[in-house]
């Protein structure tokens, strides 16, 4: 990844149990204001931006260095949300429900508010997380809407960066904030499949697969 121009980014240090409520609210201006942040969840440091923000979306396809194949998620405050931007039935709603806030990824199928651009191309499918990190649910609940994201793993790496300072040297030019709320660890979600008549397990992460085997 080369150096994009710009100027450098901001560096909030969140308590990552009792989230600062004024630095919450600078974040989610940043965010309105077509910013780019690598903030923390549940499973990983994650890039985020508005969902409807194009060019800041189009930003998180340089950094990661990814073609439109990439299954972004959406992180969304609660199971109310997840109604809003994908197709839930009873069924797939009483799996979400328990599994949910946690460390999964959840493909589903999009409703048809979403712009296309964020879906996968073919599959017209959108991965869903509501993620149970502090800060995490303090951005989501300010910013009232879900937030675009990707786990935060730089081209040829095989894992997600965790330390906040090594955040802030590789991307500090390329991204408007980043959060330090301390480690998040390099295990990712569990990516589960519900597109299916049955739940498929994508990938084992950190979310345990036991509720999706029955």
């Amino acid at each position: 990844m080369s150096e994009a121009p710009g100027s450098m980014s901001q560096y909030f240090v969140i308590h990552p149990r009792d989230p600062q409520k004024r630095l919450i609210r600078q974040t989610v201006e940043i965010l309105r204001a077509g910013g780019v942040i690598a903030y923390p969840t549940d499973s990983c440091y994650a890039l985020g931006c508005q969902m409807g923000d194009k060019a800041a979306m189009e930003r998180i396809r340089w950094i990661r260095d990814v073609d439109e194949n990439h299954h972004f998620t959406l992180m969304c405050r609660d199971l109310t949300e997840i109604g809003h931007v994908a197709r839930v039935d009873n069924t797939r709603f009483r799996l979400l429900k328990a599994a949910t806030p946690g460390s999964y990824t959840f493909i589903l199928e999009a409703s048809r508010d979403l712009p296309r651009r964020i879906l996968h191309p073919k599959r017209k499918t959108i991965g869903i997380r509501i993620p149970e990190h502090p800060v995490a649910q303090a951005l989501l609940a300010e910013l009232g809407e879900p937030l675009l994201s990707t786990t935060l793993i730089l081209p040829g790496e095989d894992e997600p960066l965790d330390d906040p300072q090594v955040i802030r040297e590789r991307l500090e030019k390329v991204v408007e904030l980043i959060i330090d709320s301390g480690s998040c660890g390099t295990t990712p979600t569990t990516i589960v499949d519900l597109t299916r008549d049955a739940p498929e397990i994508v990938r084992e992460g950190k979310g345990p697969v036991g509720p999706f085997l029955h």
